[in-house]
């Protein structure tokens, strides 16, 4: 068994497939450095990743894929799930050994990778649908907007322009809490990716990203309880459904949610609002 290790970076990755065609070989696993061998490993190759070999294997996939299958791939990156690394690396190569004049393998949802890279960027999609739909802005004294996000995908990069658009007239910033950066917007040509050298000392609490009480404007702190009123004068107990509310709005959203805060969870295990 050939077995191929890389430093876990997009670039890495289409450097071993750069070194697979090289090498003049099909490697049998892709794995990162320092996970655990196979057991009959017969032959590693340690990929030393190359901006320049990187740069040639993907502009040959733009002269073979469609600009929606090269969106896929850059979608499914950012889910940064280890299982992606074998389909989409073989994803890529079939499409380099694909004959002159021969149909893209993009749409084959019977091939396996092409299947696993289309279905784990769908997730990632799905992910950032669910950030446009749950993001909570707290405004602080300076004017400036909050968001504290923690998505299971990092899909922060796809949801930017979003905001950009419908909030161009304010500065705001959206930080996610699990990758430990954000975006900070104040009208400029685009939002800048931030990041905290010491995230002790920010303004809010990574945990339920509330700001300080000292931060927090006197008008946003009475605009959220005026949220959680309506949000709680709405609800009707008798068309109650725990189980449709976390299928639309998963638990792991609600920390961040200003009208989930007054949600509590009865003895089943079901959520339900608090009145």
């Amino acid at each position: 068994m050939t077995v191929y290790t890389f430093d876990g970076t997009l670039d890495g990755l289409l450097t071993a497939v750069f070194d697979a065609f090289e090498r003049h070989e099909q490697p049998e696993q892709l794995l990162t450095t320092g996970d655990a061998l196979p057991l009959f490993c017969e032959q590693l190759h340690e990929v030393t990743t190359d901006e320049a070999k990187a740069r040639r294997v993907w502009t040959g996939l733009e002269r073979r894929l469609s600009r929606e299958a090269l969106h896929l791939i850059s979608v499914s990156w950012l889910s940064e799930l280890p299982e992606l690394y074998n389909p989409l690396f073989n994803y890529v190569c079939k499409t380099f050994r694909l004959p002159p004049g021969e149909k893209s393998i993009e749409r084959n949802f019977a091939d396996p990778d092409v299947l696993a890279v289309t279905n784990i960027a769908r997730k990632v999609l799905h992910e950032q649908l669910r950030m446009k739909q749950f993001i909570r802005f707290q405004k602080a004294k300076d004017g400036t907007y909050l968001a504290v996000v923690s998505p299971d995908h990092n899909v922060l990069p796809l949801i930017i322009e979003h905001f950009r658009d419908r909030f161009n007239d304010q500065p705001w910033l959206i930080y996610d809490a699990k990758r430990h950066y954000g975006y900070y917007y104040e009208g400029a040509d685009k939002p800048i990716r931030v990041t905290f050298e010491d995230e002790t000392t920010v303004p809010f609490n990574l945990a339920d990203g509330k700001l300080n009480d000292e931060v927090l404007s006197s008008d946003d702190h009475l605009m959220q309880e005026l949220w959680r009123t309506y949000f709680k004068a709405i609800c009707i107990r008798e068309r109650m459904n725990p189980r449709k509310q976390l299928k639309d709005m998963p638990r792991r959203y609600w920390k961040y949610m200003t009208e989930k805060q007054g949600c509590i969870v009865d003895g089943s295990g079901n959520p339900f609002q608090r009145f």
